[in-house]
């Protein structure tokens, strides 16, 4: 009877069209009432408490350091390196949007900021050297959903805070499955490229290799300052996040002088904006979380799932079938700070790894981001390209079947996630 509370509120919410937050909060006075213990001085107190959090002050910083990052000039010189290094093959472009992909989301940590990055950059440029529009696109909006998933990453802080994990072995564990997915891009754009006439672009210079490679120095430190200091503790996952935000302010404003003070305030203002939107979110998920522990949510869901139990690996193909289900729908963020408070406890009693689970998840999230109709990277792509996003969705649909196979080969050998991150772990 409480799933059914929890899922008609919700769900009714979400139908007349109220925000998600507050349709969170109306899932936890339903539950309060079911549970005979409404009390709006709990709900205050929880809402409240939900944002006292020392690692969720990284989310306002990572979001800071990614609005920076674009606006600043890291993200086109990040650009420019990739296309000196595989510029000139065929194809060029569409690996260097995958390779820029994984480099810019070890800056911002943002699926969105990347694809808004990529996709004015990368997508004109494709479609004047020859490439299909749908088929450029696509690929930039899948490339951009490595953003969550190589660190640092807001979605795996939402996730650590939620669930109550380590965001620190959250973030190496996510290093390898984000190579793997751009790893599985490459091949699908290789295979869709081979017979396409298009104009190839000249091999640049060793000495335009040079001058790129220097050039974008100072952004290439950003990520291998972040990951050293996490992977020896030098710093937490929320003091990376300040690293992160007064490193990209510094070499936007002093070093490569691309971002004046009255542009800065700009940039202040609108990553304030995104992220009062996050951490409200956020709290009024909190108050969910708890009510959800209170009625015993995750028991009942093992019960319903106790088919499954014995076997972890057709357990995790059940939960992921779940999450691509619900990332149709819903957002990323909503996603995880409604069903990780519940499926962790699960997938924890099966005796699988959560580490190795939120990995999984996230990257199901991320993909989810993509997948229409609510898809918010296909509607940024769409929108900084001029495209429809009837297009976009025809370019994506071959990318997001690419990422859904090493989605899939992940579910069935966890030790392509489990072994790195052990490693990179130590």
């Amino acid at each position: 009877m409480t799933i059914l509370v929890f899922i008609t509120a919700l769900l009714a919410a979400m139908a007349i069209g109220m925000p998600i937050a507050y349709a969170l909060l109306i899932c936890g006075v339903a539950l309060m009432v079911q549970l005979a213990m409404f009390d709006p001085q709990i709900l205050a107190q929880n809402l409240v408490g939900g944002t006292d959090s020392f690692t969720l002050l990284a989310v306002p910083f990572f979001m800071l350091a990614g609005e920076v990052m674009n606006a600043g000039g890291l993200s086109k010189r990040i650009v420019a390196l990739a296309l000196t290094l595989v510029g000139h093959v065929r194809g060029g472009l569409g690996y260097v949007a995958i390779i820029a992909a994984c480099v810019l989301s070890a800056l911002s940590g943002s699926a969105v900021a990347d694809a808004a990055a990529l996709g004015a950059l990368l997508v004109p440029m494709m479609v004047k050297a020859g490439h299909d529009k749908a088929r450029s696109a696509g690929l930039v909006a899948s490339a951009s959903v490595i953003g969550p998933i190589i660190p640092p990453s807001i979605a795996f802080i939402l996730f650590g805070v939620t669930a109550n994990l380590s965001i620190s072995k959250l973030f190496m564990a996510g290093i390898a499955p984000g190579l793997m997915i751009g790893m599985g891009l490459a091949v699908a754009w290789w295979l869709m490229v081979r017979k396409e006439e298009i104009e190839l672009r000249p091999r640049a210079s060793g000495a335009e290799r040079l001058r790129a490679l220097r050039e974008s120095l100072w952004a290439l430190g950003l990520p291998v300052i972040i990951i050293f200091g996490l992977k020896f503790g030098l710093f937490t996952p929320t003091e990376a996040a300040v690293v992160a935000a007064v490193y990209s302010i510094f070499v936007a404003t002093c070093v490569y002088r691309e971002l004046s003070l009255s542009q800065l305030y700009a940039v202040f203002v609108s990553s304030a904006k995104v992220t009062s939107v996050v951490i409200f979110l956020v709290a009024a998920a909190l108050v969910s979380a708890w009510l959800i522990t209170i009625a015993d949510l995750p028991g009942q869901v093992i019960e319903l799932l106790s088919p499954f139990m014995d076997s972890p690996r057709l357990l995790m193909l059940a939960i992921m079938i779940l999450v691509v289900i619900v990332g149709t729908a819903m957002d990323m963020a909503p996603t995880i700070l409604i069903l990780a408070p519940v499926l962790v406890p699960v997938v924890q009693a099966a005796g699988i790894d959560p580490i190795y689970f939120g990995v999984l998840f996230i990257i199901n999230n991320s993909i989810g981001l993509i997948t229409p109709p609510v898809g918010t990277v296909l509607n940024v792509v769409a929108g900084v390209s001029r495209l429809n996003m009837e297009t976009v969705i025809r370019g994506v649909t071959p990318f997001m079947v690419a990422q859904l196979i090493v989605l899939g080969l992940m579910i069935a050998f966890p030790e392509l996630v489990t072994w790195p991150a052990a490693w990179l772990g130590r």
